[in-house]
């Protein structure tokens, strides 16, 4: 402190608690819709909603409902999207060449949701576990994942998702290279102005499970993903990986996931003062349903505490499942 603070009763902490106008001047962080960022997951069909078994409230949803749905969410003031697709069994394969398909799920989503809302900002995964045979994100060959090949796949996918029409590549794979690889293959191709929001900390997390529920990923994944995702233990790690990706050509940097890892998210805001996401992951947000379910705690109340956190540890923006309903309460 740069003073020394008066004492009781001279100073009152509850005078500043006093009321919620009150409550409100004072406060130090606020969550505002545009800091969301709505995750949806796309499948085949028409006219197709279909409950995510482990994600109670979130659905699989064809591309029509999808428009409809992003119409909807942008009505409500939510400026982002992030379209994860449910890839079909028939269309993955050990090469994963549906990733960089023009017209697979993800570019197709695209496309139809930018005609319909083009002031939306659009995000796509850049990583292969949806159309790999092996759940992996990225190549396998003898029960190893591989790095090198590995980055060109991603290199014709990312080309494919900025073709398509998105405004920010998300690589969540986390082979080495790949940021410098994806900006160089943007660049070559005119697309100088498409944002990479590099996962740049991303942890070997056991709170992805509902995720790979919703892609269709989850049965078919051979082992675990700790050869290439972050150790949750480590710290310094994560400043070393962003750095990386800075220097590669990454514009915004992503942790993952988010409660568990507020103190990384406030490490990397402080020492490089880039945008910096976070994402509520999938088991995060089926912790909160589940108690909230049972009574434990109050859901709406529980959301909003647990958003704000993440604004407290200096995030710019969430990727949030609970987008919709905190768009509706904070209006």
């Amino acid at each position: 402190m740069l003073f020394e603070m008066a004492k009781y009763p001279k100073f009152r902490a509850r005078r500043i608690r006093k009321s919620a106008s009150i409550r409100r001047l004072v406060q130090e962080c606020r969550l505002d819709i545009t800091d969301l960022i709505w995750p949806i997951f796309v499948g085949a069909g028409k006219g197709v909603a279909e409950p995510v078994s482990l994600m109670p409230g979130v659905n699989r949803v064809s591309i029509d409902l999808a428009v409809r749905l992003v119409k909807d969410a942008a009505a409500r003031g939510i400026q982002g999207i992030a379209i994860f697709p449910a890839t079909d069994e028939s269309k993955k394969s050990s090469g994963c060449e549906e990733a960089w398909n023009p017209y697979n799920l993800a570019n197709t989503a695209t496309r139809a949701i930018k005609d319909a809302v083009p002031d939306v900002s659009i995000m796509l995964d850049v990583a292969l576990d949806p159309y790999n045979i092996h759940g992996h994100d990225g190549i396998v060959q003898n029960g190893k994942v591989l790095n090198d090949e590995t980055l060109e796949c991603l290199k014709h996918q990312a080309l494919s998702h900025a073709e398509a029409g998105a405004d920010i590549l998300g690589p969540s794979d986390m082979m080495d290279g790949r940021i410098g690889v994806i900006r160089t293959v943007l660049e070559e191709h005119g697309h100088k102005d498409t944002l990479i929001l590099s996962y740049a900390a991303k942890y070997a997390s056991a709170f992805y499970g509902p995720f790979r529920d919703a892609v269709r990923s989850a049965g078919a994944l051979e082992g675990d993903k700790k050869t290439y995702q972050m150790d949750t233990a480590n710290s310094n790690e994560a400043l070393r990986m962003v750095q990386r990706d800075l220097s590669e050509g990454a514009d915004m940097i992503m942790v993952k996931p988010g409660l568990l890892c507020l103190d990384i998210c406030r490490r990397i805001k402080e020492s490089f003062g880039v945008p910096t996401f976070t994402y509520q992951v999938s088991g995060e947000y089926a912790m909160i349903v589940a108690a909230s379910s049972v009574g434990a705690i109050e859901r709406s109340d529980a959301v909003i505490e647990s958003l704000v956190a993440f604004k407290r540890a200096g995030c710019d923006g969430i990727l949030t499942y609970f987008a919709i309903e905190v768009a509706d309460q904070i209006t």
